[in-house]
């Protein structure tokens, strides 16, 4: 859960801003921290972890060369 966190802050925020100076990336980050935090949902997920393996596998067979 915590790689997912990280992505959220990254993709929602890192990504998006334009931020001249690492002071103004670390305010920018610390904001969507505390927003964040005031109001945290869960992650629900949609599929279970085997279904997930599955697809994987699948996704992996059509590679050339993925048992290496």
């Amino acid at each position: 859960m915590v790689e997912r966190w990280f992505a959220e802050l990254t993709n929602k925020q890192i990504r998006r801003g334009v931020h001249k100076t690492v002071r103004a990336l670390e305010k920018d980050m610390r904001s969507w921290i505390a927003a964040w935090n005031s109001d945290p949902k869960p992650y629900v997920w949609a599929k279970t972890a085997d279904e997930i393996l599955e697809r994987l596998a699948i996704y992996l067979n059509r590679i050339p060369d993925s048992e290496d």
